[in-house]
């Protein structure tokens, strides 16, 4: 194939919710391009999108696809997105290396959730935005509807290029207000047959194709001095003003088509080939320095490295942006992230699975490689004497966890390998060796975000392996003061072991007062401050040690050890065996001996003295809370709180946001276990929520209850 020019490339995000015929639509686009001979079906297993078998496993898209249209002169490179909101990673990348979005709608059943959070995200990064009703031969299709519904959500720019005359099963015209004529298709789609505007129709497409021109005007002045005087624009002064319109965001063009049978596709690609930014039309994007990288295909050399993957029959393939240069076959390139070199001795265009040698690839096209020896998701390429480098893509924070372990303990090795490699393809999986809950945890965007990795770790790898509840990082923290002293005393021939510790524990926040005075019972126990460390815990709040010591009852060299001794009971609470937190100890007194005592003999002196005055300070339990925000259609709203309120929620707000109700909640991060599951089967699919840690929190009494004789039960049965 031949070489393109950046001038000729343009960059596409097919985008939409699970269901809106993306895979289906990106089939039709290649048929009309000549890449394949024969469209396949999601049904059939044999479409160039989903081919990976997880995929067919599943019936659904679980990878983002790229492939390439050439289409009057243009090369068009198009990533298909899966729609599931489990996998917005895919679309979050994909936004990031493309120019222009496509967001395919079920005409069926209009905006949905996923639509809107697709849409918040191209617009937060400044994407062109075309919209595609899809499916207008549905049984329940409704242009006017869905059209109505888009303006009440996405605004007033929401600009009609095309209405159909019907909708339903006898979906075969539509009305073009771009080039003023209707377009008919046969029972097989493809080339459509252009015919006048029928006279009944002529008003309402006159009246559509003037706020069309209207819209095109408003980002030219000279367009605008030209729509004043004449109120008409040719076909190029129109393209050129809603270029200019999408580029600016002042313009969603609508598009209908109907992807299952070929109807209306070859169309929106003439638009998308003609009027969409091409690459140079775009703001350049800005290296980690904050230099702008303009697409010159004569500047230095680098690439970004958007996607790495394990395809079916050919192993490691590297997929990549040209943001500057000219890259060749044989071209030899600096890993600039990992600090390796890489050769491309072959670099490939392609659609799906099916990859085509070329000979060199320009600044702002994708492209891939295969076999590179170490490069990973996120990383930059750059030839020697260039120093750009970029990292520009944010990932949502995982709002789905599950504790991993093999079946067989010896492959618990061999399952970290797997897992590194699963990240290193997609970010949005994240993997965490606990030392604290002693579990390894992965966390995603959704169960079936973490279903499908199961799926390949035991089917790709042959490693089963299994899912668990993961245990909750409870944290203990006490809420008055209290006393304790403890003598460590140990004789067993030779040299002994003594230490003898009194301290005072109390509930620490900050810019509390210095330890002056504090009264236990009948006895006031006078605190004479020496010295105070601050020791920030890695697991969140503080432990604040006070040095009151008076008269050498203990050497100042043996401070240090009753430190190490609380801090063994901070790492493992008394009541669950959980973190401790936000405690102020006062040592004020104790004993030692001239030759027993040693640094082991107060570590445990201090431990054991922490842990009688921590279980005496009326101990408490704390839960992480979650700031939890739901999305949900107003239909369902009722049956959404009733199960919020059972996992224990506190209602923080509700409002009305673009056709959607958004409940504002506090929730425990246990009750949020299998909430993604829960939310998908009370709503249909139709809802969203992100989660994001707010605090800990007292957990209810009949709860602490539970878990200290669980923990009791546990440790009696390890003993």
């Amino acid at each position: 194939m031949k070489v393109y020019k950046t001038n000729e490339i343009k960059n596409i995000a097919l985008l939409g919710s699970k269901g809106s015929g993306k895979t289906t639509l990106a089939e039709s686009m290649l048929f009309e391009c000549g890449v394949i001979k024969r469209r396949g079906t999601v049904e059939a297993n044999n479409t160039v999108c989903d081919y990976f078998p997880v995929e067919k496993e599943y019936g659904s898209s679980v990878f983002s696809t790229v492939f390439y249209a050439e289409f009057n002169g243009k090369k068009l490179n198009v990533v298909d997105c899966p729609g599931a909101d489990d996998f917005v990673g895919n679309a979050i990348t994909a936004l990031n290396v493309t120019d222009t979005g496509v967001i395919v709608i079920n005409g069926q059943y209009g905006v949905e959730v996923g639509t809107q959070n697709i849409f918040r995200t191209a617009t937060s990064l400044d994407k062109p935005i075309i919209f595609a009703l899809n499916q207008l031969d549905g049984e329940k299709a409704d242009y006017e509807n869905v059209v109505e519904q888009m303006r009440e959500i996405f605004g007033s720019k929401i600009t009609p290029i095309q209405y159909p005359l019907s909708c339903g099963p006898s979906f075969n015209s539509i009305i073009d207000v771009l080039i003023m004529k209707k377009l008919t298709w046969g029972p097989d789609g493809g080339a459509p047959k252009v015919e006048d505007i029928p006279a009944e129709e002529h008003d309402r497409a006159q009246e559509l194709h003037k706020a069309l021109v209207e819209a095109a005007a408003e980002n030219d002045e000279s367009l605008m001095e030209k729509f004043f005087e004449s109120e008409h624009l040719t076909e190029d002064e129109l393209r050129l003003g809603i270029r200019k319109g999408l580029i600016d965001r002042s313009i969603y063009p609508v598009f209908c088509v109907s992807a299952a049978k070929d109807m209306g596709v070859r169309r929106m690609m003439e638009f998308l080939g003609n009027v969409v930014p091409f690459v140079d039309d775009m703001p350049a994007p800005v290296d980690k320095a904050g230099n702008e990288v303009k697409p010159d295909p004569n500047g230095p050399l680098s690439l970004y490295v958007f996607k790495t993957t394990i395809e079916p029959h050919i192993g490691e393939v590297t997929y990549f942006k040209v943001m500057s240069g000219t890259l060749h076959a044989g071209d030899d390139l600096d890993n600039v992230t990992r600090g390796s070199k890489e050769r491309f001795a072959q670099i490939n265009c392609v659609c799906g699975q099916i990859k085509t040698p070329v000979d060199a690839i320009e600044a702002g096209d994708i492209g891939a490689a295969v076999k590179l020896k170490d490069v990973r998701t996120g990383n930059t390429l750059d030839q020697k004497g260039c120093d750009y480098e970029f990292d520009f893509i944010q990932y949502p924070a995982p709002k789905y966890q599950r504790a991993v372990r093999p079946v067989t303990e010896s492959d618990a090795e061999k399952l970290n390998q797997i897992l590194t490699r699963m990240h290193e393809e997609d970010p949005t999986w994240v993997i965490e060796q606990s030392r604290e809950l002693k579990q390894t945890i992965l966390s995603g965007q959704g169960e079936f975000h973490l279903r499908t990795l199961k799926w390949r770790v035991e089917n790709n790898d042959k490693l089963p392996i299994l899912f668990e509840e993961p245990k909750i990082p409870y944290r203990e923290t006490i809420t008055k003061a209290s006393r304790a002293d403890y003598r460590h005393k140990k004789q067993s021939g030779g040299s002994g072991q003594f230490g003898e510790v009194h301290l005072i524990v109390e509930p620490y926040y900050e810019g509390m007062p210095a330890p002056t005075t504090y009264k236990f019972g009948n006895q006031e126990f006078t605190m004479k401050l020496r010295d105070t460390q601050e020791i920030p815990l890695a697991w969140g709040g503080k432990l604040v040690v006070c040095d009151c010591i008076v008269g050498g009852a203990i050497d100042a060299r043996f401070i240090p050890a009753i430190v190490k001794g609380l801090m063994d009971r901070m790492e493992q609470g008394p009541l669950t065996g959980s973190y401790a937190r936000d405690v102020r100890v006062c040592i004020y007194d104790g004993k030692m001996h001239p030759v027993d005592s040693n640094e082991i003999s107060f570590r445990l002196a201090g431990r054991n003295a922490f842990s009688e005055a921590f279980r005496n300070a009326n101990p408490k339990v704390l839960e992480p809370v979650y700031d939890v925000e739901v999305m949900v259609p107003a239909d369902v709203m009722g049956d959404v709180m009733s199960d919020l309120q059972g996992r224990r929620a506190i209602i923080m707000g509700m409002s009305s946001e673009k056709g959607f109700e958004k409940i504002i909640a506090k929730v425990p991060l246990k009750e949020m276990a299998s909430y993604s599951t829960a939310l998908s089967s009370i709503t249909g699919g139709r809802s969203s929520f992100t989660m994001k840690f707010a605090s800990y929190e007292l957990v209810p009494g009949d709860v602490q209850e539970k878990l200290l004789r669980d923990y009791a039960e546990k440790s009696a049965n390890e003993e």
